[in-house]
């Protein structure tokens, strides 16, 4: 297990450096409500086990399992992931964003460790901020074998999305689909849905959220 130093400077697949540290953060944000370990494990659905390993940057948690922890909070994902030395880098309103300035916002590729192979394939980087915006939107890419997690998750909102490139499997409500390159969708996304790549190229997808719950 590589210690905080080596994890943020280690980077992503695509070499893009991650100076985020999910464990400290979720214990920063559980500490400040007075919630204990076992207490948010109760609330939120998973083992005091799952708590303890994520604060301790032994594990990283599934998209669905950390969105459950966050609900308790009344975070979203992006929420998360959004510091307040990330909304200080945008002071000045501006409306052009960068690809080194977008933002990684899956627990597996930020966090590098004890992750299933198919979500540390997912990439999904925030456009903007939350600060100024109510609607979310992120550039994702999907490689082969990639799948957003075994179990399917839901948020309060709508989101749609256009495939760029490659193919991707959706499933809404125990309903699946394949969309290739040209399709788009838009669901209500309180049902529950997963992304799953089981083509051999890579998949492209840009969507949006609104309001920004996931």
């Amino acid at each position: 297990m590589p210690d905080k130093e080596e994890r943020l400077t280690e980077g992503d697949p695509a070499g893009e450096p991650m100076d985020f540290d999910v464990g400290a953060r979720l214990k920063s944000i559980r500490k400040s409500l007075g919630l204990s370990q076992r207490r948010l494990a109760d609330q939120s659905g998973v083992t005091n086990g799952l708590i303890s390993m994520i604060e301790s940057n032994k594990t990283s948690p599934s998209i669905s399992s950390l969105k459950k922890i966050l609900s308790v909070f009344g975070l979203s994902l992006a929420d998360f992931f959004e510091t307040e030395e990330s909304n200080q880098d945008n002071t000045e309103k501006t409306f052009v964003f960068r690809a080194s300035a977008l933002r990684e916002i899956n627990p597996a590729r930020v966090f590098h460790e004890g992750t299933e192979q198919g979500l540390a394939a997912v990439s999904l980087k925030r456009i903007g901020t939350g600060r100024d915006h109510k609607l979310l939107m992120l550039y994702e890419t999907y490689e082969p074998g990639a799948d957003t997690g075994p179990e399917t998750y839901a948020h309060d909102g709508e989101e749609g999305g256009y495939v760029i490139e490659g193919e991707i499997v959706l499933e809404v409500d125990n309903r699946t689909e394949t969309l290739q390159a040209g399709d788009s969708y838009l669901f209500d996304s309180r049902l529950p849905h997963r992304f799953r790549n089981v083509g051999k190229t890579r998949c492209v997808i840009v969507s949006a959220c609104t309001p920004p719950t996931f």
